[in-house]
């Protein structure tokens, strides 16, 4: 009771309480002040309860109170028969009543919180049955009873969510880090636009990066797909294969099977489905009805208190009638006893006695066929055993026949594999059990290779200690005996002399080697000399034929120059006057085309001619001819002004191209273009030039670099010795 008492005062110390209480404080409060207390403690629970308890009325508080208790499920702790003096105690403010409702309370209140708020919101209203006809009100309280299983799911996936381990103070980080990432990647966006928008024909690249970008998702999608297609044809291929054998498997037993024995097997079919209907099911039929007739009967009468339980039981105890209990017949009914009453049980007493004075008396019965009849009886209770547990096997297998399929056809639903079959899963079983029986040898090898090496490693430690000892030991003798270092200087030189030999070993197989080769590459040589002896011989006087033909050519080449250059100075010359007569040529067109109109100008115009001609750079004397421009000329030249304006004018896009205007322009426009983009490239050169200059004469140098070691190494293979094998270009040659 006192560990009781401090753990209340504890909790009613600390927060939210803060009553500052202790032992003999606490013993001495009031029952209007423990009550008081109670109903704050009840009040932190419900927020409800905050009242005070002397602006209320004792029997309204004490009804609130056990409400609020039955609706937290408090057992007090003297059971439901100390109910009446539980109510009075707390209704007066005992502390016997009090202390253990706080102890229940304060230990349990977080999860007496949680109930109470699912309380509020779960505990269904009586509805009488005769309200529930009305259809408003039937289908307001089904409104009702819909809502409150909705907030059921809904509380459920709350708390998931709380235990589920996210924060909402992370995920508001979360959502802050990502706000700050999208700005910077605005920003950033905004710099590449600014910088994209000064380059020409940024739209044109941004369409191809938009059609780039497209495609990339595309070919993920279709490599997604392809996957997809290739996980649904091996799972095809695994479900034709379990097929096949399936297959395989139903053609062996139609080829095993023969009408005797289906015929057989239909026949213990109906036997067995024919004893089932006739013999089994009627009496399962009449015993559910004889329990149902029991049940009915216990249900019909009238409930039993507590009082009338004690006293039944004591004289249950006083009659002993353990015996007389009658035990119902059915696996589902064991357990159910139904005692007759006490008039019953004495009139049975009496009955026994006297059959037990009578049975004595009376001579035994002779009966043959009793041992026959017993024989029947149990071979009738095995037969309807064996049936029950035929009929539950089946049940069972179709039962676990109809889990398996919803199995499977989920599992294809979500994309899974299908379930392997009972003789592959035996094949697997084994095979995993071979595998873990090689894993239990191999950890048994691993642990003893581990204990191995925990031996060697200790005596390697041993080792090392003793030698340790050894060293200061001899060094000490050592330098007893006057000759300090001996040891380390005999060691250095059994050192030295060890790499000498091996070094010595080293230089007599290099030696070896070098001999071998040598041998090998004499013998090469030797074989190429024979081999190439007749192609010298024939290659002497190609040689001197080819010697007279490249003089012959260098010749014939100095001639071919200089005919070339002459033809190419002539032919430079001739397009030169070409060049000259072409110009000439346009400017006088051009001015015949120009004195052509000037001169229909005129016509049309009179004497203002001169005053148009002032205007122009040609002088007076073009319009100085006394003789008139035909008729013709002027028609045609007016009819060409007429189709060039009524083209200028049209309507037609397509058309209005083909005036001379839209062809001067667009020809301005692509020469104003190609003067843009020759005005781009001289800026590259101009860029580009002085890298580019340095490059080339770093490429002469290293010209003229290769051609003085070609030179060279022409001047050393010239004077070399004849017959010697020379490598050049990728061929063999053989200097004589």
């Amino acid at each position: 009771m006192s560990e009781q008492l401090k753990f209340i005062v504890e909790q009613l110390n600390l927060e939210p309480f803060k009553k500052n209480y202790n032992l003999i404080t606490f013993d001495s409060l009031e029952p209007m002040q423990l009550l008081q207390t109670l109903n704050d403690v009840l009040a932190e629970i419900d927020s409800k309860q905050a009242i005070d308890i002397r602006e209320e009325m004792p029997e309204q508080t004490a009804k609130r109170m056990f409400t609020l208790l039955g609706m937290l499920k408090y057992r007090p702790p003297g059971g439901l028969s100390d109910a009446s003096s539980f109510r009075q105690g707390l209704v007066m403010g005992s502390k016997p009543v009090i202390h253990p409702i706080l102890h229940w309370l304060l230990q349990r209140a977080p999860e007496l919180k949680k109930r109470a708020y699912l309380a509020r919101f779960l505990v269904k209203l009586d509805v009488p049955g005769e309200f529930l006809a009305d259809d408003v009100i039937a289908d307001t309280n089904h409104q009702y009873e819909e809502l409150v299983e909705g907030f059921k799911n809904y509380h459920k996936e709350c708390e998931q969510l709380r235990n589920s381990g996210f924060s909402t103070a992370e995920i508001r980080r979360d959502i802050a880090a990502m706000e700050e990432e999208k700005d910077q990647l605005m920003k950033r966006v905004e710099r590449l636009r600014k910088r994209v928008e000064s380059v020409s024909s940024h739209q044109r690249m941004l369409e191809l990066v938009r059609l780039l970008r497209v495609e990339k998702e595309r070919e993920e999608a279709l490599a997604h797909q392809k996957q997809e297609q290739k996980n649904q044809l091996f799972q095809a291929e695994q479900k034709l294969q379990r097929c096949q054998l399936q297959l395989k498997d139903l053609r062996q037993a139609a080829a095993d099977a023969k009408p005797e024995s289906l015929v057989k097997r239909l026949k213990e079919e109906i036997k067995f489905n024919s004893y089932m209907v006739s013999d089994k099911l009627p009496k399962e039929l009449a015993r559910l009805r004889r329990r149902v007739h029991h049940l009915q009967k216990v249900a019909s009468e009238p409930a039993m208190g507590h009082a009338e339980l004690a006293e039944l039981e004591e004289k249950w105890r006083a009659y002993d009638c353990t015996g007389f209990c009658l035990m119902s017949e059915g696996p589902h009914l064991k357990g159910l006893i139904l005692c007759p009453p006490v008039e019953q049980i004495n009139e049975l007493n009496q009955a026994n006695q006297a059959l037990e004075k009578k049975l004595p008396r009376s001579e035994p019965v002779v009966d043959n066929l009793t041992l026959y009849r017993q024989q029947a009886a149990v071979i009738a209770r095995k037969k309807e055993a064996k049936a029950e547990a035929l009929q539950e096997a089946r049940e069972e297998l179709a039962a676990v026949t109809k889990e398996v399929s919803a199995k499977s056809s989920q599992a294809r639903s979500h994309g899974g594999l299908e379930i392997v079959r009972a003789d592959e899963f035996k094949r697997y079983v084994a095979k995993m059990r071979g595998k873990n029986i090689a894993f239990k040898k191999k950890r048994q090898e691993m642990a003893e290779l581990k204990a191995e090496f925990g031996v060697l490693q200790r005596t390697e430690e041993l080792l090392r200690q003793r030698l340790a000892k050894g060293q200061l030991q001899l060094q000490t003798l050592e330098a007893q005996r006057g000759i300090s270092g001996f040891s380390e200087t005999q060691e250095e030189l059994e050192r030295v002399s060890a790499i000498k030999s091996e070094l010595d070993e080293l230089k007599g197989q290099t030696l070896d080697d070098m001999s071998v080769m040598v041998k090998k590459l004499n013998v090469a040589v030797e074989e190429k000399k024979a081999a190439l002896s007749p192609l010298i011989k024939e290659l002497r006087p190609l040689r001197q034929q080819c010697q007279e033909l490249s003089q012959e050519y260098e010749v014939k080449k100095a001639l071919y120059d200089t005919c070339a250059a002459g033809l190419e100075s002539n032919r430079s010359k001739l397009e030169q006057e070409v060049r000259v007569l072409r110009e000439e040529t346009v400017q006088e067109e051009s001015r015949y085309h120009y004195v052509s109109c000037m001169r229909a100008v005129r016509l049309v115009w009179g004497p203002a001619c001169p005053a148009l001609l002032s205007r122009t750079v040609l002088t007076t004397s073009l319009c100085s001819p006394p003789h008139r421009t035909p008729p013709q000329i002027v028609e045609i030249q007016m009819q060409r002004v007429a189709d060039e304006m009524k083209v200028y004018v049209s309507p037609d896009p397509q058309a209005r191209k083909k005036s001379i205007r839209e062809q001067y322009l667009k020809n301005i426009a692509e020469q104003e273009s190609l003067g843009k983009k020759l005005r781009e490239q001289q800026k590259q050169v101009r860029e580009s030039h002085a890298p580019n200059m340095k490059q080339v004469r770093m490429w002469k140098d290293l010209e003229q670099l290769l051609q003085c070691k070609k030179q060279c190494y022409l001047r050393a293979q010239s004077q070399a010795s004849v017959g010697q094998v020379i490598q050049d270009s990728g061929e063999d040659r053989l200097v004589l």
